[in-house]
């Protein structure tokens, strides 16, 4: 393709486009359970990540499925951050990527160009994830969407849950939050091209490097953010069982993502967000910028981690080491009537 034939197709899509979690979990509940497979140790009656299924001892499928439409212009970017996210449900789980299959929603009347570099994009980080691609499915559509369907492996004995934090955990985030509305700001042009540079970074950086660290240390929870947002997927981490404390300051955040709060410019699925999991959150002097952050929808975030508190300083040094925006973002405590407390002051 060249610049001249340049497709624009972005509709506001990525993590954006995920259900609100109360409509999903209302859905989620009434399906059918059948009879429990005491090898499927994770399955969709939990708010996990991804599926695990024991095949042995120490050897267990991690599977896992991620698709979207488009959130920025270039096809072959789409690709790379689609993929990326997909990837990352693996990572969550502590496993390793080890194969992959294209899920490809494409319209008949677009140029065949875009599609190839949507797939190029993803088959590259396929590959820098260690894994195969092994095929895919494609229909045709009114709309571009793609992602993966991802398979991995995990020791069950070593496998990440979301919920099985312990009082005294520190909370470690390894990206920094806020593309959902840097993102929104892109599509009305009031992103700076280096802001949405920083964005895009961020979103086609796998989660490997995290999770390949995060193995080294005593990680008793973990999820990766994305749709459902920081707060979102912290709640869930939280399970109805423990509190926490987060502190504002200490999170990572995009430059400009505050800025594009401030002008409005959040998205339908942050509103949801914020009605879905703001009833379990208490703010103490922090400003509306920064809630918005806390519950903007992610496409392709970083790990949350629940590190038990020996190690977490030694963990958030090797990530920053490694390159990464890593920050002890806060503290697992036990139940209280509050389950988030979210304050601009950092505990000495």
């Amino acid at each position: 393709m060249s610049k001249d034939d340049k497709i624009v197709f972005c509709t506001g899509g990525g993590c954006t486009a995920k259900l609100g979690a109360g409509v999903l979990s209302r859905i989620l509940e009434k399906l059918p359970r059948g009879e429990k497979d005491p090898d499927l140790l994770v399955g969709y009656d939990s708010r996990d990540d991804a599926a695990v299924y024991r095949i042995t001892d120490d050897i267990a499928l991690v599977q896992t499925v991620d698709f979207f439409p488009p959130m920025v212009d270039d096809p072959y970017t789409f690709g790379q951050i689609a993929a990326t996210n997909a990837l990352s449900d693996v990572y969550a789980m502590g496993g390793e990527v080890k194969t992959a299959l294209n899920l490809v929603c494409f319209p008949e009347d677009m140029d065949l160009n875009v599609l190839g570099e949507i797939l190029r994009g993803g088959a590259e980080k396929v590959a820098e994830a260690g894994g195969s691609l092994a095929g895919g499915h494609s229909i045709a559509d009114s709309g571009v969407k793609y992602g993966l369907s991802v398979t991995g492996l995990v020791d069950p004995h070593r496998m990440y849950t979301n919920d099985t934090g312990v009082p005294g955990d520190k909370l470690i985030l390894t990206k920094a939050l806020g593309v959902g509305l840097l993102c929104t700001a892109n599509r009305v042009g009031e992103a700076a091209p280096e802001e949405m540079e920083a964005a895009i970074r961020s979103m086609t950086t796998l989660n490997k490097t995290a999770a390949e660290i995060s193995r080294k240390y005593r990680v008793h929870a973990a999820t990766d953010v994305t749709g459902f947002s920081f707060l979102g997927h912290l709640h869930e981490m939280m399970g109805g069982k423990l509190s926490c404390v987060i502190h504002a300051n200490a999170v990572p955040v995009l430059p400009g993502a505050q800025k594009a709060a401030d002008a409005f410019l959040y998205t339908a699925a942050g509103q949801r967000n914020r009605n879905h999991t703001g009833p379990f959150v208490r703010f103490e002097n922090v400003s509306f910028a920064m809630e918005e952050v806390l519950f903007d929808p992610q496409t392709s975030g970083g790990l949350l981690l629940a590190v038990d508190p020996a190690d977490a300083e030694a963990l958030e040094q090797e990530l920053r080491t490694a390159g990464l925006p890593a920050s002890i973002v806060g503290e697992i405590l036990p139940k209280q009537e509050i389950e988030i407390t979210v304050t601009d002051k950092r505990e000495e």
